[in-house]
């Protein structure tokens, strides 16, 4: 029994990462629809986004002090910038622009851009020379092309619609209801916009998350921020105090789940899984969340399908995983360069021998000397 028991802790912590992306996306699939249902009520997207922070902020908060409260590192003036600028890239810009995105387009839409991400990460990253390409290499070849793959999927999912998939009559909850999307250019610049702020976001976390080791206190930090700079940016573009109240149960139950599980749960696990596997790791399970969005617009909430869309997706996903691939295939190549191969230690082996066998000579001739010395005496 206790055998089992030992094999499968080294299943559970070799897995987790994996098991914690997939309840990510799971996560995530449901919200796309609770904010979609929202939106259709009323609510205003900015107004939204701090309530929703807001709330992971009041949850997180009490945990990070009583479990990490000893290991808080101290707060500089240049690490409160750079907690400034996460929470600016990773919420108040970002999720500002993609949740407006989604007031003119469908939640099938905007998962699926969230494809590029790992694409537009590896352009900054290369125009910031954090990655190094070697376009010599297959691996280098991959990360290229599966770039390039991924940007004409988006620009397809942009600018081409496609025939209508009508929607399933026999689905059982219908949310679209009044919300018209009236401009989808807009929309979709808005999601390409966040989208690009979600990378930035991706790579000041890997930076960060290496210097303020609580993930838990990293998690409060940027609710509680994101909430204030989201809060302000609200107070900027809307003057009606009545866009700030809640007025329907979904509206209510859309913050709480988004504060509680997106806010305060997903973050996280994306600061742990990044700490642990790398922002390219969290990343390349944002297909799996296309898929079950796609599952649960067309067959449960009766939603209409593009085949523009699809066609992009599937374009974005095939070059996903090319760019996934050649990073591996990096990483791989890099953790060979760093062991010693057989024959290096073979030939290490063979000179320690040599080493030992060209110095006993030299020992038992200085032995022979003292032996001498100590006859004559």
């Amino acid at each position: 029994m206790s055998n089992n028991e030992s094999a499968f802790g080294v299943m559970y912590g070799k897995f987790k990462p994996h098991l914690l992306m997939v309840l990510v996306q799971l996560a995530f699939s449901f919200l796309y629809f609770l904010v979609e249902a929202s939106l259709n009520k009323g609510m205003n997207p900015h107004v939204f986004v701090t309530y929703r922070h807001a709330v992971g902020g009041i949850v997180v908060l009490p945990f990070a002090y009583v479990s990490e409260r000893k290991a808080w590192p101290k707060l500089t003036m240049t690490m409160f910038m750079e907690l400034f600028f996460l929470s600016l890239f990773g919420i108040s810009l970002t999720l500002n622009m993609f949740f407006a995105s989604l007031k003119d387009t469908t939640p099938s839409f905007v998962a699926s851009m969230i494809n590029t991400i790992s694409s537009l990460t590896f352009i900054v990253a290369v125009g910031l020379r954090l990655e190094v390409v070697d376009v010599k290499k297959p691996r280098g070849l991959a990360k290229v092309f599966g770039t390039v793959l991924s940007l004409i999927g988006a620009l397809i999912m942009t600018l081409y619609k496609g025939h209508t998939i009508q929607s399933l009559q026999s689905a059982p909850f219908h949310i679209r209801g009044n919300l018209v999307h009236n401009d989808w250019i807009k929309g979709s610049i808005l999601c390409v916009a966040s989208c690009i702020s979600w990378s930035l976001w991706y790579i000041l976390q890997a930076i960060i998350v290496k210097k303020y080791p609580v993930q838990l206190s990293l998690t409060a930090w940027i609710n509680c921020m994101g909430a204030a700079q989201s809060a302000a940016f609200t107070v900027l573009v809307q003057d009606k105090l009545t866009t700030w109240f809640i007025t329907s149960t979904v509206e209510l139950c859309c913050i709480l789940y988004a504060g509680v599980i997106c806010g305060g749960f997903i973050i996280f696990s994306q600061f742990w899984t990044t700490e642990q596997k790398g922002p390219v790791f969290v990343s390349m399970f944002n297909p799996l969340g296309t898929i079950l969005v796609a599952i649960l617009a067309y067959f449960v909430f009766g939603e209409q399908l593009h085949t523009g869309s699809l066609l992009g997706v599937v374009i974005v996903i095939i070059g996903l995983y090319m760019l996934l691939w050649g990073k591996e295939s990096d990483r791989d190549y890099k953790s060979q360069q760093s062991f010693p191969t057989h024959v290096e230690q073979e030939e290490c082996r063979t000179q320690i021998k040599t080493s030992a066998e060209q110095e006993l000579p030299q020992r038992n001739v200085l032995q022979d000397t003292i032996n001498g010395y100590m006859a004559q005496l």
